[in-house]
């Protein structure tokens, strides 16, 4: 074994179970901060005509999808169980990034080719602002809670989350502009962009990339080797 490079065995497992149940808190609001955003914002988008909004709330009916998947993963208290079920939700949180970029791709297609003129939406505009400032900070605690217990799925749903935070920001631009200039087309140009970051996101998760995930039984380099808890380089992204 070279020189100065240490071994980690990962999190205790009281401190797996600390971490695990902080997720579990994480996804929970996630999940009710979504379900408020997808009636308030297709409830606007319909009265506004506004097809950014209606996909900005149907977005946030799949990021459902993709928390309530992690939600099931840690609703089992033994961490084998968890463990287990990593797989089949990091597959459902792939497919959820899928569907995401073919809607946005859809819908943005389709707002460029003049499916209408939207009108202006203040409530949309307040919803996509909430939205720009509380989801951040979701995305990032669970992401580091992730990280630190080396669960893929947990950081996946985080990028996830992520993502719909850029989401937020193209909307609200968007309604800024078609309210203040008529710039109808900056909404769904930037969108497309967000659609392709949206299936790459969807194969990473498909192949189980984001985190690797640290066990009793397969030690990994520590912080000291330039990595850190998920294994992960100095300066690489895999775990966003």
């Amino acid at each position: 074994m070279a020189a100065g490079i240490s071994m980690s065995l990962g999190p205790s497992p009281a401190r797996r179970e600390a971490l695990a149940r902080r997720i579990r808190l994480l996804v929970a609001a996630t999940i009710t901060y979504n379900v408020i955003e997808a009636v308030v914002a297709i409830a606007a988008g319909t009265m506004a005509s506004s097809t950014a909004l209606i996909g900005f709330g149907l977005d946030s009916v799949i990021e459902v999808s993709s928390a309530a998947a992690v939600a099931w993963q840690f609703s089992a208290a033994d961490h084998a169980v968890r463990e287990a079920r990593e797989q089949r939700t990091l597959r459902i949180i792939s497919v959820s990034f899928f569907a995401l970029a073919a809607y946005v791709s859809f819908d943005s297609v389709r707002a460029l080719t003049g499916s209408g003129e939207a009108e202006r939406s203040v409530s949309g505009i307040v919803i996509a602002a909430l939205s720009l400032a509380i989801m951040p900070f979701l995305s990032a605690a669970q992401r580091r809670a992730g990280r630190e217990l080396g669960s893929a799925s947990a950081v996946a749903d985080s990028k996830q989350t992520l993502l719909c935070t850029y989401l937020s920001a193209v909307v609200l631009l968007g309604l800024v502009l078609n309210a203040t200039l008529g710039w109808s087309w900056a909404d769904p140009v930037a969108a497309l962009v967000i659609a392709a970051v949206a299936v790459k996101e969807g194969h990473d998760a498909w192949q189980g990339k984001g985190c690797c995930a640290p066990t009793s039984a397969a030690p990994v380099p520590s912080a000291a080797a330039g990595t850190d808890a998920c294994g992960c380089r100095a300066g690489c992204d895999c775990c966003g």
